[in-house]
C-alpha cells in the first residue's frame, strides 16, 4: 500500500488556468476502479486527512484525494468572483470530465461528501461511473441547513474558525467566501437537484449522521425515492462529517459496498 506525493496536474477551465492539487493513495495494483474523494464546501485534500488512505488499504482499493478549485493548494478564486448558484453543476460537468481524462481515470467509484456527495450524484446524472457512496449529500435547501451555514458565517467572523481553516487552504478566504456566500444567496433558496437523480443507474450508497446539523435525513430518503435500489446508511452518534465522526463505521460500510458492487478491471 502506498500514498504518493502531493502533485499538481493543469486544466484549463472556461478560459483560464487551473492548477489542481491531487494525491494517490491505496494500492496501485487493485484491479478495482478508482475511488474519487470528492470534499466537502470547506474541505481540501489535507482536510480529509487520512481517512481515504485508511478505507483504500483495509479494502485493498486505489483512490485519487484532490482539492477543487478555490480549495486547499488548488488554484484559489480571485476575491471579486461570485460563484454562481449552479456551481455545483459546473464542478460535475466541466470540471470533473478534463480532470480524469487528465489522469487516466475512466468509470470511477465517486465517494462524496456534503457538496461532494451532491457533485458526484450530478456527475453520474450523466457521465458513466462504477458506483457512488455519498456521504451527508444535498439534495435541496432547507431552512435548518442553512441556517447552519449563516451560524458558520458569525463564526468565521467573530471566532478563531478563520484561522483553524487557513490551516488546510493557501487563501482561507477564497474556501470559505466561495461556499458560504453562494449557499447564503437568497437564489440559492430554490436550488434542487431531485430531478437529476433520475439519469442515475449504478449502485449508490447514502449515509448520513442522525445528528447533521446541515440537513435533515429527507435529503438521503430523498435519494432513495428517486433512484431504484439505492441503500440508505443512518449513523448514530454522527452529525455532518461520519468520516470524522464514525470513520470505522464509515470505512467498514463503505468498503464493503464497493466490493461488493462491482466488478474487477480487466486490461
Amino acid at each position: 500500500m502506498t500514498t504518493g506525493d502531493v502533485r499538481f496536474v493543469e486544466l484549463r477551465w472556461r478560459g483560464r488556468p487551473l492548477a489542481i492539487e491531487h494525491q494517490w493513495v491505496g494500492d496501485a495494483a487493485s484491479p478495482l476502479p478508482v475511488v474519487v474523494f470528492l470534499h466537502e464546501g470547506l474541505g481540501s485534500l489535507a482536510m480529509w486527512k487520512d481517512f481515504p488512505a485508511r478505507l483504500c488499504e483495509r479494502h485493498g482499493l486505489r483512490g485519487l484525494v484532490f482539492s477543487r478549485y478555490g480549495y486547499g493548494r488548488s488554484t484559489p478564486k480571485p476575491p471579486d468572483e461570485r460563484w454562481p448558484v449552479d456551481f455545483m453543476h459546473r464542478q460535475a460537468f466541466e470540471v470533473l470530465p478534463p480532470l480524469f481524462e487528465a489522469l487516466g481515470i475512466a468509470r470511477p467509484w465517486l465517494f462524496g461528501h456534503s457538496d461532494g456527495g451532491s457533485i458526484a450524484l450530478l456527475h453520474a446524472s450523466r457521465h458513466p461511473v462504477a458506483g457512488l457512496v455519498v456521504v451527508a449529500p444535498h439534495i435541496h435547501t432547507e431552512d435548518f441547513g442553512i441556517a447552519s451555514i449563516a451560524a458558520a458565517r458569525d463564526a468565521y467572523e467573530t471566532t478563531d474558525l478563520r484561522r483553524r481553516l487557513a490551516r488546510y487552504h493557501a487563501d482561507v478566504d477564497s474556501a470559505f467566501r466561495g461556499w458560504n456566500d453562494v449557499w447564503l444567496d437568497p437564489a440559492f433558496r430554490a436550488w434542487n437537484i431531485e430531478a437529476a437523480l433520475d439519469g442515475i443507474e449504478c449502485p449508490l450508497l447514502a449515509v448520513q449522521g442522525e445528528g447533521d446539523e446541515y440537513g435533515t435525513l429527507e435529503q438521503i430518503r430523498g435519494i432513495a425515492r428517486r433512484v431504484p435500489g439505492a441503500e440508505l446508511l443512518v449513523l448514530a452518534d454522527c452529525g455532518h462529517s461520519p468520516h470524522r465522526d464514525q470513520p470505522d463505521k464509515l470505512i467498514e460500510a463503505a468498503g464493503t459496498f464497493i466490493r461488493r458492487r462491482t466488478t474487477p478491471r480487466h486490461p
